[in-house]
């Protein structure tokens, strides 16, 4: 066979043809759509150590008047999330119902250890586990933590699949999830979506960094697994976000690392023991990180101080600012009590301050978080008096009463009577008492409004001012975003 040989000319269109094609083809690789997850191994692997929940509540009725749900209305959970104690009935007969609930929950151990919400078993008198073989048992409750919606059932069972935990700190925003529950009852139901945002803070909920997703969640998920690609158990259902009571695309997860250390202690003793320090924190805002002479907003300023606390026995102050706990940096206030909480009651832990303008270093020892008990808090009514004057800041105010002052248990205030419109809108209120104006880092104690206005004198009418708070049992930093003339 005779080869006919090409000229170099047609060599290398022949390779410029060859590289066009080529790199077309790359480049449609690049821009077509990515094909979407398939969540069926998942399901069908991890499916299996998912739970479902059911709880028997007994109602006492007393007779009042009220309102009530029938039992097998969805709407039920969410409510029981908000009357633990149960809804009075409309009748205005005596005796006793029974009131149920569904939930979630998944196998940590082969011998029967199941997690799920601590809400979701609040108030039961009897709790039931259905498995995914249908099989059903009558769980004990080991314990449950409030704090962070945790709680430990046990049934009698023997070699059960155990779901795999995976690291809630791997997660990466945008990633996929899968929540396995049992929505409104519908067993072993599967969704899907992406990490919306990690280490997430609610409020009244100081010790879970949340897992935020937009995975849907509804009544009777709570306290299923939340899963990663890999079939691994990242978090717990816990809740949602929603201004209708249903799914709005906001749910928030509980880390499984979280999970498992608070499951450790309710195994061990039924119980979650936790670290305190005695001190009353917020957030370090630019204006405040200004007014305390800081760089930049960084760590958990201390606005008030137990007296005869760990915090006040090792010298910390009402203004003081932690930059570290336990060689950990502070970067936000919502990270300290996670760190407090998570320390061993007795242990020696070193904290790294700001004051005055200079760190410090000290160390305190941990106190054992007690349970929660409620207190009516102290507020000093204002009153009309004589002696009420106007500040520079707009605020209408007058010396406390040696009344005023024994009963809040200070030395010193200036109580709030009127608050003029150039502060209108900083975070005061009429009765709060000014205990002290900070400059440069330095509280200067508010004893009368000749002080305070000799202090604002040589600020000039855009300068920002920052003020410690009595309000109730709280204190607080408030700053006024210019004093004005």
């Amino acid at each position: 066979m005779r080869l006919a040989m090409k000229s170099p000319h047609s060599l290398v269109v022949g390779f410029l043809f060859l590289f066009a094609v080529a790199g077309a083809t790359l480049a449609e690789a690049q821009t077509s759509p990515r094909a979407l997850p398939d969540f069926a191994d998942i399901a069908e692997q991890q499916g299996q150590v998912v739970v479902n929940i059911s709880t028997t509540q007994i109602v006492r009725r007393s007779g009042t008047p009220g309102f009530s749900l029938d039992e097998n209305d969805p709407m039920n959970e969410l409510l029981r999330r908000f009357f633990p104690r149960g809804l009075p009935n409309t009748q205005g007969q005596g005796g006793e119902s029974e009131r149920h609930s569904l939930g979630s929950g998944f196998i940590i151990s082969a011998d029967g250890y199941i997690l799920t919400n601590a809400h979701v078993v609040d108030g039961a008198d009897e709790i039931s586990v259905r498995l995914n073989d249908r099989r059903e048992f009558r769980a004990t409750l080991v314990g449950s933590d409030r704090r962070t919606d945790v709680a430990l059932l046990k049934i009698e069972a023997a070699a059960l699949p155990v779901a795999k935990l995976g690291n809630p700190n791997s997660l990466r925003v945008g990633e996929w999830v899968v929540a396995i529950g049992s929505p409104f009852g519908f067993e072993n139901s599967v969704t899907a979506g992406i990490v919306s945002a990690k280490g997430r803070a609610l409020p009244q909920e100081n010790y879970v960094p949340f897992i935020q997703t937009d995975v849907p969640v509804n009544p009777g998920n709570s306290g299923g697994p939340l899963f990663n690609m890999n079939g691994e158990v990242v978090g717990i259902n816990s809740q949602i976000y929603s201004r209708s009571g249903g799914y709005m695309g906001l749910s928030f997860a509980i880390p499984i690392d979280v999970a498992m250390e608070v499951q450790t202690q309710l195994r061990a003793t039924g119980r979650v023991s936790r670290g305190r320090i005695g001190v009353m924190i917020q957030e370090v805002t630019r204006e405040l990180a200004e007014s305390f002479g800081m760089e930049k907003p960084m760590g958990a300023i201390i606005n008030s101080v137990e007296k005869g606390g760990p915090a006040a026995e090792a010298g910390i102050e009402a203004g003081d600012v932690i930059l570290r706990f336990d060689n950990k940096v502070i970067a936000g206030s919502e990270e300290l009590p996670r760190l407090v909480a998570g320390s061993k009651p007795g242990s020696k832990v070193k904290v790294q301050i700001w004051r005055k303008g200079i760190t410090r270093e000290m160390t305190l020892t941990i106190g054992e978080m007690q349970d929660e008990r409620g207190t009516a808090p102290r507020r000093a009514k204002p009153s009309p008096r004589a002696d009420r004057e106007t500040t520079r800041l707009g605020l209408v105010v007058s010396e406390l009463s040696a009344e005023q002052r024994k009963q809040l248990g200070i030395e010193n205030g200036l109580i709030i009577e009127e608050i003029r419109s150039n502060v209108a809108r900083a975070d005061l209120r009429v009765g709060d008492i000014i205990l002290a104006l900070v400059q440069k880092g330095v509280s200067h104690e508010a004893k009368s409004v000749e002080q305070i206005n000799k202090l604002l004198a040589p600020l000039g009418k855009n300068a920002n001012v920052t003020l410690l708070i009595r309000r109730g049992e709280q204190q607080i930093f408030v700053t006024i975003k210019g004093i004005g003339d």
